[in-house]
C-alpha cells in the first residue's frame, strides 16, 4: 500500500511542557506570590541562557483555565521533566506540568535564537 500523501516524509519532534495550576491550588500571601513568580521567571531565564529552554511564555484565552504556560525544550522528555521539577513554582505546588512530544512536518518551525539543535528529525513508522 502506498504511503498516504498527507503524511510528511519527515517530522521534527519537539519536547513541549505545558504548565498548569494543580487541582488543589495552595494559597500564598501576595508577598509570597511575588517572590515565587520572581524565582520562577529567574529559573526559566537561566534555563534559556543555558540553551535548554528554547521558547516559553504564558497562555491566555484558553478553554482550559488551568493552563498557564507553554515551553519548548531542546532536550528529551525525561530531561524536561527533571528540569521542570526544579522550577520553584512546581516545588511550591503552585504549578504542575505535562510533558509531551510534538510531531511537526520537518522544516515547519525554526528557532533562529537557539544555540543548539532543537528537536529530532524522525519518520512516521510504516504500519
Amino acid at each position: 500500500m502506498p504511503r498516504d500523501p498527507n503524511i510528511p516524509d519527515a517530522f521534527d519532534v519537539y519536547t513541549l511542557v505545558l504548565l498548569r495550576w494543580p487541582a488543589a491550588l495552595p494559597s500564598f500571601s501576595d508577598e509570597e506570590l511575588d517572590d515565587l513568580q520572581r524565582r520562577h521567571l529567574a529559573y526559566r531565564a537561566q534555563l534559556k541562557r543555558d540553551g535548554v529552554l528554547v521558547v516559553n511564555g504564558p497562555l491566555g484565552d484558553s478553554s482550559d483555565e488551568s493552563l498557564r504556560g507553554l515551553s519548548i525544550f531542546a532536550c528529551d522528555p525525561d530531561e524536561a521533566r527533571r528540569l521542570s521539577d526544579g522550577d520553584p513554582s512546581v516545588q511550591a505546588g503552585r504549578l504542575t506540568y505535562d510533558v509531551m512530544e510534538w510531531w511537526v512536518a520537518s522544516g515547519a518551525l525554526g528557532f533562529p535564537g537557539a544555540e543548539r539543535p532543537v528537536g529530532d528529525r524522525r519518520s512516521m513508522p510504516d504500519d
